[in-house]
């Protein structure tokens, strides 16, 4: 089963909105396919497995699978999964999860129960679930899974008033946040960080074979059209009662245009995340200023904050969130540490909240 998540990594950057799964398939002790699932509309795991097996000249009968998301029992783009185990004479699927689509959910393996296979299910589950924990969202809540990236020094300041902020943290910790960038649907900002640092938002320190959505708040459509994050499309901006003019301006560059208000005249985050998730985007990777990161966690929009802090102290400086004063502890964000680790001369604390 650690094989298989090892070969559902190779599927990080490529399978939205589909799972990471990996899949191995053994006969007499003896790996004899593997596979991990292709982009969408392609082969999922198990047919790749199953495929290389039939390429090494190996019988698939009497075998067992490793897989790390239950097989699918429905026809989407591609048929069932579970059938093609079934039909190709497979004695035992170990599973490390259900699938929590609700289209699957636990209906794969009793598929495959009922053709008299051997089903087991929950090996290596915590794993799995991480590997897919922007579908396991998107699945079970209709949102996608947001992390929150951020750098600091070590008292916690992000830019000096004047707007300079790069560079904080070393390279190490930068192409590390370019590595998180790239397991993202979409990289989420706003006019602020826009206007001050002007940034591109593309994945460029490590390898991927696609650029996440770039999608920009901005309450009142300011951005300039030459702003480098439109850049050959591949943009979004999210705007609350945006003038026609300036809504047809982005048009032009093929940039679209979402008008998502609250009553106050801001774009309403809630909703923004509900409609990524029904355009079946998993995880979001936002990198913004501490104005957005403020109101995203005053509205509980953020799963997992993800922190890189620098060994230096800036002083009086902006801060991680925009946030108003506490009377009382008890009314403290609390969240839980789940990776604390040094990268190169930096610290890297992730953690998160806990949400329903």
């Amino acid at each position: 089963m650690r094989r298989a998540l090892a070969l559902s990594e190779r599927a990080m950057f490529t399978t939205t909105p589909n799972p990471r799964v990996g899949c191995v398939i053994v006969q007499d002790g003896r790996v004899i396919g593997e596979g991990f699932t292709q982009p969408a509309g392609q082969d999922h795991a198990e047919v790749q497995a199953m495929k290389d097996a039939r390429t090494r000249g190996e019988s698939l009968r009497g075998a067992t699978a490793y897989v790390t998301l239950e097989p699918c029992s429905h026809y989407g783009r591609t048929p069932p999964c579970a059938k093609g185990l079934i039909e190709a004479g497979v004695k035992r699927v170990i599973a490390a999860m259900e699938d929590p689509n609700p289209l699957v959910a636990g209906r794969g393996l009793t598929m495959l129960r009922d053709a008299g296979i051997e089903v087991r299910c929950g090996l290596l589950e915590h794993e799995a679930r991480e590997m897919n924990i922007g579908f396991v969202a998107r699945m079970v809540r209709g949102t996608p899974w947001v992390r929150l990236k951020v750098a600091a020094s070590l008292d916690g300041k992000t830019a000096l008033h004047n707007g300079v902020s790069q560079w904080l943290t070393g390279p190490a910790a930068r192409a590390d946040g370019h590595a998180w960038r790239a397991r993202a649907c979409a990289i989420l900002t706003g006019i602020g960080t826009v206007r001050e640092d002007d940034p591109a938002l593309t994945v460029r320190e490590v390898e991927t074979t696609r650029q996440p959505l770039r999608i920009v708040v901005d309450s009142h459509l300011d951005i300039s059209p030459t702003a480098k994050v439109l850049a050959n499309g591949n943009a979004l901006v999210v705007c609350a009662n945006g003038a026609p003019d300036r809504v047809s301006r982005l048009h032009d560059l093929g940039v679209e245009v979402l008008d998502l208000p609250n009553p106050n005249g801001k774009v309403e985050l809630s909703a923004l995340l509900r409609t990524l998730g029904e355009r079946q985007l998993n995880e979001i990777h936002v990198e913004a200023g501490y104005k957005l990161n403020g109101s995203l966690l005053r509205e509980r929009c953020v799963d997992e904050l993800l922190t890189y802090l620098a060994p230096s102290i800036v002083g009086d400086a902006q801060g991680m969130f925009n946030l108003p004063a506490l009377t009382s502890l008890d009314d403290k964000l609390t969240l839980s540490f789940t990776d604390v680790r040094m990268i190169e001369g930096d610290l890297r604390v992730m953690a998160r909240f806990q949400r329903d």
